[in-house]
C-alpha cells in the first residue's frame, strides 16, 4: 500500500475499532525521527505495531490507545511538545508523516453549522 492508502486504511480502521496503536517499552513510547521532525509511529491494528518490534524495537510492547483518550489527552500533548504522526510506518516507509491535529480532523465527525 501506498503511505496515502495505509493513512486511509488507518483512519477507517481506528473509526471502526475506536483504538490506535502504538509501541512503548520502559521509557514510553517509542519516537522516531526524520530530518525535521521528531514523530510517534501510530498503527491501525496491534498486529501491525507488533511487526515494528523487531531488532532495536524487540523489546518494544504495542500500546493500545483508545481514540477518545487519544483525542483528549495524546493531541494536545503531542502538539504542545511539536511531536507528529508517523502514520502507518513500515520497515521501508515512514508513511506520511502530520501534525496530530490533522489525524484528528480525520477521525472526528464534522461539526454542522
Amino acid at each position: 500500500m501506498t503511505p496515502e492508502s495505509r493513512y486511509d486504511y488507518l483512519v477507517e480502521q481506528v473509526k471502526e475499532h475506536k483504538t490506535l496503536w502504538s509501541l512503548q517499552d520502559l521509557d514510553g513510547c517509542v519516537m522516531l525521527t526524520t530530518e525535521e521532525e521528531d514523530c510517534i509511529p501510530m498503527w491501525p491494528t496491534e498486529e501491525a505495531a507488533a511487526l515494528w518490534a523487531v531488532d532495536d524495537w524487540q523489546d518494544c510492547q504495542a500500546l493500545a490507545i483508545p481514540v477518545d483518550e487519544w483525542l483528549e489527552r495524546w493531541v494536545p500533548g503531542m502538539q504542545d511538545d511539536d511531536l507528529f504522526v508517523a502514520v502507518f510506518p513500515v520497515q521501508d516507509d515512514l508513511g506520511v508523516v502530520i501534525p496530530p491535529h490533522e489525524l484528528e480532523d480525520r477521525l472526528t465527525p464534522k461539526k454542522r453549522h
